[in-house]
């Protein structure tokens, strides 16, 4: 027998989005035991950088993790930002898209999904509490308080436990979670690995880790240089869709479509406006909110057919080919480096992006596997480690493109080198929620290309000029064991005294110092 339309929409639910996540967590990256517990580090360690950063404070951060039993561990993340106010905590660490970040601007985090995620994760894998300290002024008055909560899954938001107010001495949050189900690791994909590839993109932070083992390792910083604050840039008309003109035309006070344009958009002036006007035929003083789709539709299509200026660059804070090469000098001691900062680009016609690039070769550059140093790949967006999803990621794939053996490194993956790449933008086209790979845009491949092909130049001219000091002191030394001999036998035919001859050996050899080699400067585009 047949159901009835009613009868089968009686079990009809919505979800929040906090119950949705809790039933798909692998889209928060909690999959596998390895890399949920390097994502509960990300997603606190970007979060308190953010935080002090955004208050002008040099970056300081402190994590014990402890080993209660097999898979079982006890997390405390503490940093030195300006704290969270009492009536924010529960907001910040219990509800999903919740945050500041859902604007046009460059940024480690755009989800609002980071530390309501780690709260999550606990509480799905112990069912125990979080429990925060938070340091901050209200006025010119320091104020502390500890609290215990856990998420209300079904409202989205948090269910406290307990609360008090505590005396602190600095401004800051300590957050303490238990986690079950994870694994600590000292492989790539690993939580110690994160914060050692943190500190090379973020070299004036200092991170303070106490491994379960109770190894204590202190990532000291290698600038005081606090990097500015991106700023908030309109979004380029190349890079709107018919449903965001629709969407902004629905949330705007502006009274007319045309005041809108000029407002939402950049390189969006009055002339621009009537030449749209006049194209379409669409009356643009007619209020935002009587906009049809279709006369969406008309528009876009128009600003894909006409010439823009460039998108601003202004908001896009790259990390700085001086302020790289200081943070893979503090992590890797490599004997040799070189690094690069592009100029803007965009892709899609319309989304600004910078490519930024280092190359490093010797020392702790590479990683090791077994005995053998092999190359080391390390994958950034906005300062952000990108651990996993290697294969799939487009930094990836336009490495692999790149005619290595040019660059006198025969094989890449068997090279002991470190290859740097970090992608700078208000929108970074990841290809997951998880946000550990780049889609293959054209542009990003061919900048990617450009920027390593410059630095692996660099890379030849080092490379050949150590071979050829070391021949040059493979000759020498082949002199100064000859010479003697020579000198005593030329002695022994002449029937005189065997001269001193260190004066002689001195002007006839001499040691290659090859730390006085002068490289050349590095090229142009290929």
């Amino acid at each position: 027998m047949e159901r009835e339309a009613a009868e089968l929409f009686e079990e009809f639910k919505e979800l929040t989005a906090s119950e949705f996540f809790r039933r798909n967590k692998q889209m928060l990256g909690f999959s596998g035991k390895i890399r949920s517990l390097t994502m509960v580090f990300h997603e606190l360690i970007t979060n308190s950088l953010d935080a002090a950063e955004e208050a002008g404070i040099q970056p300081e951060i402190t994590i014990d993790l402890k080993r209660v039993d097999k898979d079982h561990y006890i997390l405390k993340h503490t940093d030195n930002g300006p704290g969270i106010p009492k009536k924010f905590i529960t907001k910040v660490y219990c509800t999903m898209f919740a945050g500041s970040k859902f604007r046009n601007i460059q940024s480690r985090g755009q989800q609002g999904l980071g530390c309501s995620g780690c709260v999550l994760l606990s509480q799905m894998t112990t069912g125990k509490p979080a429990k925060a300290v938070s340091g901050y002024y209200e006025g010119e008055k320091l104020k502390g308080v500890e609290m215990t909560f856990k998420m209300d899954v079904k409202k989205n938001q948090g269910l406290i436990l307990d609360s008090k107010e505590v005396e602190v001495k600095n401004t800051g949050v300590s957050i303490e979670l238990h986690f079950k189900d994870v694994s600590y690791s000292l492989s790539e994909q690993g939580a110690f690995e994160y914060i050692r590839r943190t500190m090379i993109a973020n070299p004036h932070a200092k991170i303070r880790f106490r491994d379960p083992t109770g190894h204590k390792f202190i990532f000291e910083r290698a600038t005081d240089v606090i990097p500015p604050l991106p700023k908030e840039v309109l979004p380029h008309p190349r890079g709107v869709t018919a449903d965001d003109l629709i969407f902004m035309a629905k949330h705007t006070d502006k009274r007319r479509f045309r005041s809108l344009l000029t407002s939402s958009l950049s390189r969006m002036s009055t002339k621009r406006v009537n030449e749209i006007e006049e194209a379409t035929g669409i009356d643009l003083n007619k209020r935002p909110k009587d906009m049809k789709w279709e006369e969406a539709e008309k528009i876009v299509d128009l600003f894909s057919q006409m010439d823009f200026m460039a998108p601003p660059t202004s908001g896009l804070i790259p990390i700085g080919k001086d302020q790289i090469e200081k943070g893979m000098r503090e992590i890797l001691n490599p004997e040799f480096i070189s690094t690069t900062t592009r100029k803007p680009k965009t892709y899609r016609g319309g989304v600004a992006f910078v490519i930024e690039a280092g190359i490093s070769y010797g020392g702790d550059s590479g990683r090791l596997v077994g005995e053998q140093k092999k190359a080391e790949i390390m994958r950034f967006a906005n300062r952000v480690p990108l651990t996993f999803d290697q294969g799939s990621c487009a930094i990836t794939e336009a490495l692999k493109s790149i005619d290595w053996k040019r660059y006198g490194i025969r094989d890449l993956d068997n090279a002991p080198i470190t290859v740097f790449v970090n992608i700078v933008s208000t929108n970074v086209p990841y290809l997951s929620t998880g946000k550990q790979s780049i889609a293959p845009e054209a542009e990003i491949l061919h900048e990617v290309r450009q920027a390593t092909m410059k630095i692996a130049r660099s890379l030849q001219k080092y490379i050949r000029a150590k071979k050829a000091a070391k021949e040059e002191a493979l000759r020498s030394k082949i002199f100064e064991n000859l010479v003697p001999v020579i000198i005593r036998e030329a002695a022994l035919l002449a029937e005189t005294d065997v001269p001193e001859y260190d004066s002689v050996l001195a002007k006839v050899t001499r040691k290659a110092k090859f730390e006085n080699i002068e490289l050349e400067s590095e090229g142009e585009d290929e």
